[in-house]
């Protein structure tokens, strides 16, 4: 519930604060007496494309450790926690990234990596990954995230994401004003837009979002078969990340919340949506890699 409550409320914030820039700037009022403005619609289109999928990542680390009940390791409190922060460390030095906050939360068997900037991201991992994986499989697990953190993921993702709302918010809204011109045509007292454009537009932004939610999956995807390539590069050979994987497929793998699904190391169902690639493809790709 708690999560369920900050993603409602985080995204009312948003939609709220997005609506305000958009009515200073004028950009909201694209439907004038003489049609439709599509500058105005497309600097629309970018302020609510763009401004939540960027606000978003801003957010992203204070908001995962809140919904995930991270708890950030700031002095180590035994030999495991040293080791962690030791691990986290040599992989980012490696990388050349800065090195990120390191965080336990309870859970079953996961990991993820968020936030806005590569040197100053958040690595964090379960309980159930500890308790259930050996030494040198929660190390590919580490060096996976913050391969993630190394490629830029967080930013690549949110862009993508970006451009995906912005192509839904214009494509529905001109779809919606002709379909409403069409059913009004001829009509004397047309003083605005009718039933048609609300009630097309509202049709169009669920048609048109599960459509860009495939294409961003479909790169979080991507994304995912070059984390696990570079956790192998960092260990210097590909059978611990292997290995990792075999172990999740047989797991029962804890649910991130949404804002850093794509980020973990567990897969999803479906398909088309799954942030993740199925864990035996997964496997295949490393086992068919060079070195």
């Amino acid at each position: 519930m708690k999560r369920i409550f900050l993603f409602v409320l985080t995204n009312l914030a948003v939609v709220v604060v997005l609506g305000i820039v958009a009515n200073l700037l004028g950009v909201n009022r694209f439907l004038t007496a003489n049609g439709l403005n599509l500058g105005a619609l497309l600097g629309f289109a970018l302020i609510m494309g763009f401004g939540g999928a960027i606000i978003s990542l801003l957010i992203s680390k204070p908001m995962a450790k809140w919904t995930s009940g991270v708890r950030v390791i700031n002095q180590p409190a035994n030999a495991d926690e040293a080791w962690i922060v030791d691990t986290v460390r040599k992989f980012a030095d490696k990388s050349g990234i800065g090195m990120p906050e390191v965080g336990i939360f309870e859970g079953d068997p996961n990991a993820f990596a968020t936030g806005a900037f590569r040197d100053s991201a958040l690595v964090a991992v379960s309980t159930g990954l500890l308790q259930n994986m050996t030494h040198e499989e929660i190390e590919a697990v580490i060096g996976h995230e913050v391969a993630h953190i190394a490629n830029g993921d967080m930013v690549t993702m949110t862009l993508i994401q970006g451009v995906m709302n912005t192509f839904v918010v214009f494509i529905s809204r001109v779809v919606g004003y002709a379909v409403d011109s069409f059913l009004r045509k001829g009509d004397s007292e047309n003083s605005g837009p009718g039933i048609g454009y609300y009630v097309t537009t509202i049709v169009m932004d669920i048609i048109l979002g599960f459509a860009a939610a495939m294409v961003v999956a479909w790169f979080s995807r991507q994304r995912e078969f070059r984390a696990d390539a570079g956790a192998a590069k960092l260990m210097g050979r590909k059978q611990p990340m292997i290995n990792a994987l075999a172990r999740l497929g047989g797991v029962h793998t804890a649910e991130l919340p949404k804002s850093m699904a794509a980020m973990g190391i567990a897969g999803g169902i479906g398909q088309l949506f799954s942030t993740h690639p199925p864990i035996e493809q997964r496997i295949a790709a490393l086992q068919n890699s060079a070195g």
